[in-house]
């Protein structure tokens, strides 16, 4: 039979990956002294790969980790899952309200910048959270290693060179044709949507591998931490891009 023994305390997701390498049906568990103490079967290892499955999207969309079903978790105690990543992320997003701030002087110049900056923030997060959700798939399923960082990150780069510069073209043709902006305008916001992808998608695979590095699960990494980062970092490219070409 497809059976192995393990004498070690293996975690559920290694012993699901065992499961899925060699085509197990069941594994059985011994002590020290190679007595049988236990089996594990395929039934125990679809319920640990919906249990872990469920707690990487809880982590994933800032969310405490439950052990119980959403209809009978309370109301309090669903509360007290959900505040903690609350609270920090908003406090976190002062950031970018303090650099618009420092910036109020050249938007009082250009209030039509204004209008795109939530366009701008928005694309950096969604870029991020798919290279982030890309990578933290690849490291669970052992398919990226710390070695394979440089090639990960080249390989990010050249994808997100190809989406920004597409995204731009579309948004160029937009904010000339229906937005009627100035060119220069149009040349700030595509310029700093290219320099938006390129950035997020760099964060969004760096931010996993380092994270399973220090020793913390890399779905803690995905786009709460990573939309901050960028909606920050964005803003200040925008602004840094706006005020050179359009002399702000």
């Amino acid at each position: 039979e497809n059976v192995i023994s393990i004498n070690t305390l293996m975690d559920q997701e290694e012993v699901a990956r065992q499961f899925k390498k060699y085509d197990f049906t069941a594994m059985p568990v011994v002590d020290n002294e190679n007595r049988l103490v236990g089996i594990i079967t395929v039934d125990d290892i679809v319920d640990i790969i919906e249990e872990e499955t469920t707690e990487d999207m809880e982590k994933m969309a800032a969310i405490v980790p439950s052990d119980k079903p959403y209809m009978k978790t309370g109301v309090f105690e669903t509360f007290k899952k959900r505040i903690p990543w609350l609270l920090l992320l908003m406090v976190s997003a002062t950031f970018t309200g303090a650099i618009i701030s420092s910036f109020e002087d050249a938007l009082s110049v250009c209030a039509v910048l204004v209008a795109y900056i939530p366009m701008l923030m928005d694309t950096g997060g969604n870029a991020g959270s798919q290279a982030s959700v890309t990578v933290i798939r690849g490291l669970s399923l052992n398919e990226i290693e710390y070695r394979d960082v440089p090639k990960v990150i080249f390989k990010e780069i050249r994808v997100a060179l190809m989406c920004g510069i597409t995204l731009s073209a579309a948004n160029f043709v937009k904010l000339l044709i229906l937005d009627r902006v100035g060119v220069l305008v149009a040349a700030s916001v595509c310029l700093t949507l290219v320099a938006a992808v390129v950035i997020a998608m760099i964060i969004g695979c760096l931010l996993p591998v380092l994270a399973k590095r220090l020793g913390f699960d890399p779905a803690v990494m995905a786009s709460p931490f990573i939309t901050t980062i960028v909606d920050a970092l964005s803003l200040l490219v925008y602004f840094r891009v706006a005020s050179a070409i359009m002399g702000l």
